[in-house]
């Protein structure tokens, strides 16, 4: 996650591109290159390939948008509940792919990549089709948005098939900023462009303002052949001073997926002003020659990290990110013959100190670098792995998984029943949260909330059971893991203050009080969470940490500890009446007969009293 801090002081923010880009084991230099351009723009994009792909939906607010229609070639997707989308053996190419996102209620969204090697990964942000003003035909009008971005017209509209429109016609604006951390996930396909003499481009963005006309029955408008339009699009403070007189202005080519240099903005005041003859998205940017980038990180052993934030800053051309995919790398296009600053960060929640900052380049040819981060005390790598069933035990084969840690959400796909997620976590918080989504049967696990167990955290066995609003899980002797979904009752009593007591119990035991299952003398700590000790036996009044875990279904003796145990719970989130407790426990014990066994497990149950 960007860091605020971070934020202010950037150009522009957009992710680079994932890729299993081509690389020279020596890219570095500063001299001059001669470019050759290719007969057709598509030359560029290298040779037919099928690539897998996990992507998220989200609107402006960053909520999920489900029953989006995505688009890869000539595949097609619908978005879930979580605004997730899954295509395999996608068409693309091997520097090329093109998703389309396309929904009703929303202007058309879209993102272009490098594609890599494994599973490709996006996030697209929708912006919303709200009208911002209406003109009819036949008469011109200018519309204008709060923040001062225009459009004027002369009247004369068409439809997609060329004939003439009459009648009246709303007018959808949204000015991107590039100042505006989520720029990067508004815009369409990436800073990627042919110039006017077909060379390709990368760009440097100023600002954009996206215009989509619609007719009194939702028909998609543009301007009828020979009529033009001014537009205005605001430039932010921050940006002025490197601002040119006279930009290039270039167009977003929605069937292709890139931007193409048509015509020029120049700057009055605070706004570029230019000439359009259609509508798409507008882009006033500085193009650079460009090369492609990829970095690896690692630690000192060796190990690759992933999911590490890099921006990467030019002089000239300002600030471009990404994050380190599953193998370590972020790949992308930099400019050529300049020097660069690289960063690396963590998340929000580790605050704004970077974890390593290097000078590197200048590059004139595509080129491949690795980084060794030194060791940081407040840097912690982590792992978390499991497996992942269907509902009725059967390894889930297209589904996902959702980690969320601090400000951070990471989607992880699962095709084998097996998960592993990599990531870099900071001292100050030892908690995470996850979900999982068996995405071909529409079932899921709910929302459980797990403490790190550093290196290495194994979740075990988690199940996609809509049904299963309150259960049970554990693995002895790492075993097949079990579930169990009764209905339970978790109650927690302050015991007028001399000692807070939560009890777990099951209703379905014939008992009429219930079968306790797990009982916590907890501390005195208001939010109650923390690690506790099993301890058999003991004063059951004494104010002590104390966890006493007794699991039996009908007359299946599942766990009951003797003396000699040494297991530990950690309760990970301690809701209010109607919301979840959660706790992780593991360990070793003997059972009634003193034989050792270990044990791990997972209570998700809803607070009754």
């Amino acid at each position: 996650m960007k860091s605020t801090k971070i934020i202010s002081t950037l150009l522009f923010i957009f992710l680079l591109l994932i890729s299993s880009c081509q690389k020279d084991d020596d890219g570095s230099g500063g001299g001059e290159r001669q470019e050759n351009i290719p007969d057709t723009f598509s030359e560029y994009f290298g040779n037919n390939i099928s690539r897998d792909f996990l992507g998220n939906v989200i609107d402006t607010d960053h909520n999920p948008i489900e029953g989006v229609t995505i688009t890869i070639g000539n595949q097609t997707a619908i978005t879930d509940n979580n605004g997730v989308f899954i295509i395999r053996d996608a068409n693309v190419n091997e520097r090329f792919g093109y998703v389309k996102a396309k929904k009703a209620g929303y202007i058309h969204g879209s993102r272009s990549i490098v594609p890599s090697n494994g599973t490709n990964k996006i996030t697209i942000m929708l912006l919303d089709a709200t009208v911002t003003g209406t003109v009819s035909s036949g008469n011109s009008g200018i519309v204008t948005a709060s923040d001062g971005s225009s459009v004027s017209f002369d009247g004369n509209f068409i439809k997609e098939d060329g004939s003439a429109y009459s009648g009246s016609v709303d007018v959808i604006m949204h000015h991107l900023d590039s100042a505006d951390e989520d720029m990067s996930m508004q815009m369409p396909g990436m800073l990627y462009a042919e110039n006017e003499d077909g060379a390709e481009r990368m760009l440097q963005t100023l600002g954009m303002l996206a215009v989509e006309l619609r007719g009194s029955g939702g028909e998609d408008l543009n301007l009828a052949e020979g009529s033009t339009s001014e537009i205005k699009i605001p430039v932010d403070a921050s940006l002025i001073s490197i601002a040119p007189a006279t930009i290039p202005l270039w167009y977003f080519d929605e069937a292709n997926g890139y931007w193409k240099e048509e015509g020029t903005a120049t700057l009055q005041g605070n706004m570029y002003v230019g000439n359009v003859s259609h509508f798409s998205f507008w882009n006033c940017d500085i193009p650079a020659e460009a090369v492609n980038l990829c970095i690896t990180i690692t630690d000192n052993e060796g190990n690759l990290l992933s999911n590490l934030y890099l921006p990467i800053t030019s002089e000239a051309y300002g600030t471009r990110s990404g994050y380190t995919n599953d193998i370590g790398e972020v790949c992308g296009l930099v400019p050529s013959n300049e020097s660069l600053e690289l960063n690396v960060y963590s998340y929000n929640i580790c605050g704004d100190a970077q974890l390593f900052t290097q000078t590197v380049g200048p590059f004139n040819a595509d080129a491949s670098i690795s980084i060794t981060l030194p060791e940081n005390a407040d840097f912690i790598e982590e792992t978390v792995t499991g497996n992942f069933n269907t509902c009725s035990g059967d390894a889930v084969t297209d589904g996902y998984l959702q980690l969320s840690y601090g400000n951070q959400t990471f989607i992880d796909i699962v095709s084998d029943g097996t998960f592993e997620i990599n990531l870099a976590r900071c001292s100050v918080q030892n908690t995470f949260n996850i979900s999982g989504i068996d995405y071909a049967n529409t079932q899921r696990t709910g929302s459980i909330n797990y403490t790190f167990t550093t290196p290495e955290t194994n979740l075990g066995q988690l199940s996609a059971c809509n049904s299963a609003i309150e259960f049970i899980q554990y693995s002895i002797d790492n075993n097949n893991s079990v579930i169990d979904t009764d209905i339970y009752s978790a109650n927690f009593n302050t015991n007028g203050g001399t000692f807070p007591l939560l009890s777990i119990l099951s209703n379905l035991i014939s008992d009429p009080d219930g079968f306790i299952l797990f009982r916590f003398n907890l501390s005195d700590n208001p939010s109650y969470t923390g690690e506790y000790m099993l301890e058999v036996g003991g004063d059951s009044g004494s104010n002590t940490n104390r966890l006493s875990l007794t699991m039996e279904n009908a007359s299946i003796l599942l766990f009951y500890p003797n003396f000699n145990s040494d297991v530990i719970g950690n309760i990970t989130s301690f809701g209010e009446v109607g919301e979840y407790i959660d706790i992780n426990f593991s360990g070793t014990y003997e059972d009634y007969f003193g034989d050792p066994h270990t044990i791990t497990g997972v209570v998700h149950v809803l607070r009754d009293e």
